[in-house]
């Protein structure tokens, strides 16, 4: 009886594996042994930097209302505290978003949380 071989799914299998590592630099687009590591090692990164890109986008957004703030002669931090004494329910995302796109409704926002600091 011949040894049974799964030729068609292995080829299949490195094939696909090649096809996700096309534009690597070297012998890791085109031998699959090198290939096979690299793309391991491309989804690990992909997979931390989803994560981080959360904590960036934040950074970001408070690097942006610090800026405006300021312009208009608050610190971020006193803001801050500021709106969450006042109820005010609005993230970093939405304060950033006035910052830049509607700067008169930021302004009213800053000028009641300077009403309350004094």
């Amino acid at each position: 009886m011949p040894r049974v071989v799964n030729a068609v799914a292995t080829k299949k299998r490195r094939k696909r594996l090649l096809k996700r590592a096309r534009g690597y630099f070297g012998n890791k687009s085109r031998l699959f042994r090198y290939a096979r590591e690299e793309v391991r090692r491309a989804d690990a990164f992909a997979y931390r930097d989803r994560k981080r890109k959360k904590t960036s986008m934040r950074q970001l957004w408070i690097i942006r209302i610090n800026a405006a703030c300021r312009g208009l002669g608050v610190a971020y931090c006193r803001f801050i505290d500021a709106i969450n004494k006042l109820g005010i329910r609005l993230d970093r995302r939405a304060l950033s978003e006035l910052a830049i796109q509607d700067l008169q409704a930021f302004e009213t926002i800053v000028n009641r949380a300077k009403a309350l600091l004094g």
